[in-house]
């Protein structure tokens, strides 16, 4: 089974028709989508002039029956503090929601799919990474396995 995690700079691209997104979810048969997601999606929508549409949305994106919420556990937990006490140590650190949903993926055993370079520091985490969706010459995603 091939399951992803969707970064927030992800669904915020596939909300806008990034087609490089949209045949990574088609290639999946699990999308998930991390609470932290969720909370930094809402955030944006309550900053813009559109919130009620977007959460129409997250809402029906969220209802395919491969696309699942993903909430945290005491593993999740667990991932986190050792991801975040490692990126510390090596002096690479990355921001706490994104050590949350990293902790996340390798606790599903997912990939995920990110424009952020940062998660690139996270050992054993497999990533879709893009280039920045604003890049005209943007490339196909770099498969990293750990």
């Amino acid at each position: 089974m091939r399951r992803v995690v969707l970064d927030t700079n992800a669904y915020a691209a596939l909300s806008c028709g990034d087609e490089r997104v949209l045949d990574a979810l088609a290639a999946a048969d699990r999308v998930y989508v991390p609470v932290f997601v969720f909370g930094e999606l809402l955030y944006g929508f309550k900053l813009g002039s559109k919130e009620l549409a977007n959460r129409r949305l997250l809402e029906a994106f969220v209802r395919k029956p491969s696309v699942r919420a993903l909430d945290t556990s005491s593993e999740t937990a667990e991932a986190f503090a050792a991801l975040k006490s490692g990126l510390r140590k090596k002096g690479t650190p990355i921001p706490d929601n994104d050590l949350w949903i990293a902790a996340q993926c390798l606790e599903t055993g997912s990939t995920l799919i990110s424009f952020d370079r940062h998660f690139e520091s996270v050992a054993g985490l497999r990533l879709w990474l893009y280039e920045d969706p604003a890049e005209p010459d943007a490339e196909d995603p770099t498969q990293r396995d750990p």
